[in-house]
């Protein structure tokens, strides 16, 4: 079937909560927003500035910051729309379109990522030996760069799917973001078939990355238990907990919204948050507070910037 939509406008329904709070909300919201944007920036700057961290991992977490960075950005700043004038609520066909794409597109490369990641550590703490010869910058490129491109292929396939569709009548979304699920309710024909295209495809890929970063993290457990001092099993666990955290907040919330049965649209949105706006802030926060490494970097980075500006 082809697209014959002739809805030109979706309204975003936005968080459910009283009109009342919708200042203090923006004011949360753009101050996480900030912080976000702003967090993973000097986490990239300092990752390429600092040549001590020019390593896999922290290649990969720069393509990690670089990802969080636009995932925020292509949803808060239109919730925050939202909550300050109705106009706010109102996007176009096309730019709910891209906004579907970028969104499933950067969350599928960031799945994939935190794969890699995991299989990074695993490299790094069971063949230490080998490790530089194994993780070459080819090797790290190819990787990066097969990430990105099988996340802009998953979501291709779903933003596909789900405005093949014909849109006659209603036009509320209820929800903040453009998202398939409460998009395909707007429809005006039997979405059986794609809801359970997407519903596979999303779980194929989500339970896929699982099971490798959980298969990583059990060679890196039995790798970390042979390590005979106390003190050396304790930094190769600090290496993982930071990624460990990370993945737990991030896929979470996805598979109680995508792969649960059944659909709650106000649960839905309030989960939603943690995925879209406060996962991304953790990047900067677990990866500073927890890294000695990047705090060192981090101060580095500031006394060159004071020094430059005191010249």
């Amino acid at each position: 079937m082809t697209n014959v939509s002739l809805v030109t406008t979706f309204i975003l329904m936005g968080l459910p909560h009283a009109p009342e709070l919708d200042t203090f909300l923006f004011g949360i919201f753009l101050v996480i927003y900030v912080f976000t944007v702003v967090g993973n920036l000097l986490i990239m700057l300092v990752i390429i500035v600092d040549p001590h961290l020019h390593t896999p991992m922290y290649y990969f977490l720069a393509n990690l910051s670089f990802i969080d960075m636009w995932y925020s950005t292509v949803s808060t700043p239109k919730m925050l729309m939202t909550l300050v004038s109705p106009e706010g609520s109102a996007i176009s066909f096309p730019s709910c379109v891209a906004q579907l794409y970028s969104f499933h597109f950067l969350g599928s490369t960031e799945c994939f990522l935190y794969t890699v990641m995991s299989y990074d550590r695993f490299l790094a703490i069971s063949y230490p030996l080998r490790y530089a010869s194994m993780m070459s910058g080819r090797t790290c490129a190819i990787l990066a760069t097969t990430t990105w491109l099988s996340g802009s292929l998953h979501s291709a396939v779903q933003t596909t799917l789900t405005f093949r569709l014909p849109f006659c009548g209603p036009n509320q979304i209820q929800h903040y973001i453009c998202d398939a699920p409460p998009i395909l309710k707007l429809a005006c024909a039997d979405t059986s078939t794609v809801e359970m295209v997407i519903f596979v495809s999303i779980g194929m890929v989500a339970s896929g990355c699982f099971l490798l970063i959980v298969l990583s993290y059990v060679s890196i457990i039995h790798s970390i238990l042979k390590i005979r001092t106390s003190e050396g099993r304790w930094r190769a666990f600090q290496t993982c907990a930071s990624h460990c955290t990370v993945v737990l907040c991030f896929f979470g919330p996805g598979v109680f919204i995508y792969l649960r049965p059944g659909s709650k649209e106000v649960v839905d949105r309030v989960v939603a948050v943690f995925y879209t706006v406060l996962t991304p802030l953790l990047n900067p926060v677990v990866y500073t507070l927890r890294n000695k490494e990047v705090k060192k970097a981090l101060l580095k980075f500031k006394d060159k910037v004071m020094y430059s500006q005191s010249k």
